[in-house]
Order: C-alpha cells, then sequence, then structure tokens
C-alpha cells in the first residue's frame, strides 16, 4: 500500500525512549513530520536524525512535531539518542505495524541478496492529520531543509 498526499495519515500510537510515547490522536492539531528510517546509529540514520535534531528550534517555531520511527527497541533508541544528543522524539515500532500502514517496508536487495526493510521515508502530515507531502528512498543530504520549508510553507 502506498499512501500519498491527500490520503488521511494512519493512526499510530508508538512508544518513545522513556517519553510519553506519541501518537497521531494526542498530537491533532500540530503538523506532524514523521520519517521512517531503517536502523539506529547506522551512518545514513544518524546523519538524518542528527540533521533533524539541528533543526528542531526551526521545526518547533514552525508548530511541527518531529518523529523518528524504526524497528529498533526503545532501549536501543536511548542509547542512540545519548550517544548523539538527539533532541527529537524517536519512536519504536517493533512489531511493525505502524511501516507496514505506512508502506515502507519493502523489499530490498545488497549484493544480489533480497531481504525486507524499512525504505527511508518522510511524511508531512498537517494539522488535520491529513498527509502533504511524502518524500521515499530518501537522500540523506538537504532533505531536512527541504522538509522544514516544507512545513513552513504550510503556515
Amino acid at each position: 500500500m502506498s499512501l500519498e498526499p491527500g490520503a488521511p495519515a494512519p493512526d499510530f500510537n508508538l512508544p518513545t525512549d522513556g517519553r510519553d510515547g506519541a501518537s497521531l490522536a494526542a498530537l491533532k492539531g500540530k503538523i506532524v513530520v514523521m520519517y521512517f528510517y531503517p536502523k539506529d546509529d547506522t551512518s545514513g540514520c544518524t546523519s538524518e536524525a542528527v540533521a533533524f535534531s539541528e533543526s528542531k528550534a526551526a521545526f518547533d517555531a514552525a508548530g511541527a512535531m518531529v518523529i523518528g520511527v524504526s524497528k529498533d527497541s526503545v532501549a536501543s533508541h536511548a542509547k542512540f539518542r545519548a550517544k548523539y544528543d538527539l533532541t527529537i522524539e524517536l519512536a519504536s515500532d517493533v512489531d511493525g505495524e505502524v511501516v507496514e500502514a505506512y508502506g515502507v517496508w519493502i523489499e530490498k536487495s545488497m549484493y544480489g541478496r533480497k531481504y525486507m526493510g524499512i525504505d527511508r521515508s518522510t511524511f508531512l502530515i498537517d494539522r488535520q492529520g491529513v498527509i502533504q507531502r511524502v518524500w521515499r528512498k530518501v537522500k540523506v543530504p538537504g532533505h531536512v531543509q527541504e522538509v522544514l520549508e516544507a512545513v513552513q510553507a504550510l503556515g
């Protein structure tokens, strides 16, 4: 299943690393940037999390909440956050229900070997819970700035 702009964002309720948890229902009225990444403490995922953390004040000023989602455990997220001084929410989707609902659990291929994994993707969800923008197969350099500009354009 592939979610497109204009579709209602699937609801979620995920545990976060030592925080209250993250749910779309609780964030109604806020802009939500939900980005999916393959694995804590890997090079691309670290670069992306650090970039979102460095821009957290700008996202906050624009009225947006940034949530990173992977299938890593809450404990893994806590270590990842501490190691890189991350300031954004990291939500744990160990059972994969949310990655499935957002259509980011895909077949990948590396060195001829096929496996299932998370497609690095970002969803911009407006205050009414409607998906406004979708970025798939994200390349990290420049991505956070592009997402921030889209958030600011929503007002």
